[in-house]
């Protein structure tokens, strides 16, 4: 390595009474992939904020090729070369895929060349081994593909310092891989890349060094060779984790729930399944698999069109999310954010929200000590982090965002607990925390279906696991029977062996 080409020396950043960052430095050099590691509320977001000009330091300065920079908003950091590809992408739905890739440059002219504006987009996505039609409406894009969009826009502004924060969170795979390689493929043409991820086995795969925070604090940069997961994870959390996937076995019970050639029509079909009480059913498949329109229709969101459903021993049909509540199903969705949770109301609110009935009085009025009181029995029981349950949930971390969302829905009472990317954008302490919170619920009885891209989650947490492809059941497997390889092959379309 030669001189940085970023270097963040002692920044600090307060807002209002949090120290969000407090004298963190950073060295980015060129032509190398630096991890940056911490739980959430550590700082991550802040410092990216900052190098991208959306916030402004309280103290501290930071150097390009040397010389001290002022980078003040978006504008700058894009004449800079600093480009940032986010866990949620950034697209224009109505615009096409080469309007989206280019609409950040500002020379275009007064008439715009769509022609070359199309070759140009066609050249960038080939660069990435990328196949997307630059004519189409980015609405109907897959997350993926998003990503992929997000990918190119970044590499069309001759990045020099390209952020990547949890880009592989709605990838398969494959598609990490692929990622993978062009991240490698940039690091080779000299673009610095700072990486962002929770999963730890994509850390050791891809960084040169790893650089971690806690607290809004520096506590170690180290060469990947030098460090371990347990280590990284101890300088995280400030302390040992023992068990990040904490499953306890539960002996078989009575059934719950039986599904006979459910479907819907051109999204899934002919899916059999059972669920036991005390059981864990995981839904394993790649992106595009269809396990959340499962979940969806389970919940009588986008209800199933043929086939059964057997609950508690009768035939029902859920064609409400009002009724799947009453029967005792609930579904926890993947995008706490935009689905899951009302990011302005307190904590209280959103706990007791699909509940509301229960806390109004005869005037239709709120009792506001009675929600307070249900919200603070599930801060104890689930170990919420927070001041104060009248707190906004936007103001929580994603790990205590993801057990406000499972508090309002145990609030609920349900026999069938139907979990999407449960510990999706959740740091490594919090993810073992909702393991343990999973695995307890399983012990009360609860039926759960868990639905995750984390296939070593899928396979520690789950006491079968449901594989599908495509809107396809390529099997069921017995937790004896579950490795990577099987499930990955199933996933695939290698394999067509089926149990219930």
């Amino acid at each position: 390595m030669t001189e940085p080409v970023l270097e963040i020396r002692h920044i600090s950043k307060r807002f209002d009474n949090t120290q969000a960052l407090d004298d963190v430095s950073l060295s980015l050099f060129p032509g190398e992939i630096h991890a940056l590691l911490g739980e959430n509320g550590a700082g991550k977001s802040t410092l990216i904020k900052i190098m991208t000009g959306i916030h402004r330091p309280d103290t501290g300065e930071m150097l390009l090729d040397g010389q001290p920079v002022a980078i003040r908003n978006s504008v700058d950091a894009q004449a800079y070369g600093i480009a940032a590809i986010h866990q949620e992408p950034m697209i224009f739905p109505d615009l096409n895929v080469a309007e989206n890739i280019f609409i950040s440059h500002r020379d275009q002219g007064a008439l715009l060349n769509w022609g070359k504006m199309f070759r140009e987009a066609e050249a960038i996505l080939a660069k990435l081994d990328i196949h997307l039609d630059v004519r189409s409406q980015a609405r109907g894009l897959t997350l993926a593909a998003q990503q992929a969009v997000e990918i190119a826009k970044a590499i069309s502004l001759n990045v020099r310092v390209l952020i990547m924060d949890e880009p592989t969170a709605s990838l398969s795979a494959h598609e990490v891989e692929q990622l993978f390689a062009l991240a490698r493929t940039l690091r080779n043409q000299g673009v610095s890349i700072l990486f962002i991820s929770h999963r730890m086995e994509e850390i050791f795969s891809i960084a040169d060094r790893v650089t971690v925070l806690r607290d809004g604090k520096w506590i170690s940069t180290t060469a990947r060779d030098a460090v371990t997961p347990e280590s990284a994870i101890r300088d995280m959390v400030g302390r040992e984790i023992d068990e990040f996937f904490a499953k306890t076995n539960v002996p078989q019970s009575e059934l719950l729930m039986q599904t006979r050639g459910l479907g819907r029509e051109n999204v899934f079909s002919d899916l059999t399944f059972d669920v036991h009480r005390g059981e864990i059913l995981g839904f394993a498949g790649l992106v595009g698999a269809r396990r959340t329109d499962v979940g969806l229709a389970l919940f009588g969101i986008h209800p199933a069109q043929s086939g059964e459903i057997v609950f508690q021993g009768e035939r029902v049909q859920v064609r409400s999310p009002e009724q799947a509540l009453r029967l005792g199903i609930a579904y926890v969705t993947e995008d706490r954010r935009q689905l899951g949770l009302t990011m302005p109301m307190s904590i209280a609110t959103n706990i007791t929200l699909p509940m509301l009935p229960e806390y109004l009085n005869r005037l239709g009025l709120v009792r506001r000590e009675r929600e307070a009181a249900t919200a603070e029995s599930f801060r104890e029981r689930l170990s919420i982090r927070t001041p104060s349950v009248h707190l906004e949930a936007g103001k929580l971390s994603g790990g205590n965002q993801q057990k406000v969302m499972l508090s309002k829905w145990l609030n609920t009472r349900p026999q069938l607990l139907i979990l999407d990317e449960p510990t999706r954008g959740i740091d490594v302490g919090a993810k073992a925390e909702v393991h343990h919170i999973i695995s307890d619920l399983a012990t009360q009885g609860l039926g759960i279906i868990l639905i995750s891209s984390d296939l070593p989650e899928v396979l520690a947490m789950s006491d079968r696991i449901l594989v599908m492809r495509e809107g396809r059941q390529m099997g069921i497997f017995g937790r004896d029977e579950a490795t990577q390889e099987t499930i990955l092959g199933a996933a695939m379309g290698q394999s067509q062996t089926s149990k219930k």
